[in-house]
């Protein structure tokens, strides 16, 4: 009587391990290479300390990415002046164009920061809606103390309507002209505005496409 015995094959076992341990590189090159190199997108909604560093750090890991623009989307009714002068050092001190694009508002703090987008790379909502206005203190205290405060505050005015205009290709006291000509009111634009101004490129929402090239070494 014969017998058939089903025996492992050595060299089959050998093969899947073999194949399991390549599928393991793999899987670990492709995890490492998703978190050490996913593009970055940075969303402003707020103008506050945290937003601010938080807005440094996604800037300097951008430029760890291989990722050539930067795009910034902005949604925000405005915050802290200090820190918008915060994220405007982070966008100067980068190597990499910033393409910056208004979904809903940019408003105050907003609205400065849409303008230090690259040139050709403000891109703006059709419904969306800029609005620029004198900085505002709340300041009490003694007399000396609000002095210096209101002297501050003059000087911020001048500094961020400076910077708006010049980005903008304007003259420097042209937004202010306009904001103080309405009585210091709040300034409401809307896209059409905004690009006849020379605030907005580009009155369309930009489709950001993810370019990912992966390069296997073999050692």
């Amino acid at each position: 009587m014969s017998h058939v015995h089903l025996a492992a094959n050595p060299n089959v076992h050998k093969k899947k391990e073999k194949n399991m341990l390549w599928k393991l590189n793999i899987d670990s090159h492709v995890k490492e290479l998703e978190l050490r190199h996913n593009p970055v997108i940075i969303r402003v909604n707020k103008f506050d300390e945290d937003s601010a560093k938080d807005f440094a750090g996604q800037m300097s890991l951008a430029h760890n990415t291989g990722q050539k623009v930067i795009p910034v989307i902005i949604d925000s009714y405005g915050g802290q002046v200090y820190a918008l002068m915060s994220m405007i050092a982070a966008i100067k001190a980068s190597e990499l164009p910033v393409a910056t694009i208004v979904e809903g508002k940019a408003m105050s703090c907003g609205a400065i920061l849409f303008t230090f987008g690259a040139e050709g790379m403000r891109f703006m909502d059709p419904d969306a809606t800029l609005m620029i206005h004198d900085v505002s203190s709340m300041a009490w205290g003694k007399v000396e103390e609000i002095k210096a405060s209101a002297a501050e505050v003059e000087r911020l005015n001048k500094k961020v309507y400076t910077m708006m205009a010049r980005n903008c290709g304007q003259s420097d006291d042209f937004f202010k002209d306009i904001v103080h000509e309405n009585a210091h009111a709040d300034w409401f634009l809307d896209a059409k505005e905004s690009k006849k101004f020379k605030s907005a490129n580009n009155l369309r929402i930009p489709k950001l496409e993810i370019d990912v090239s992966v390069d296997f070494k073999f050692s």
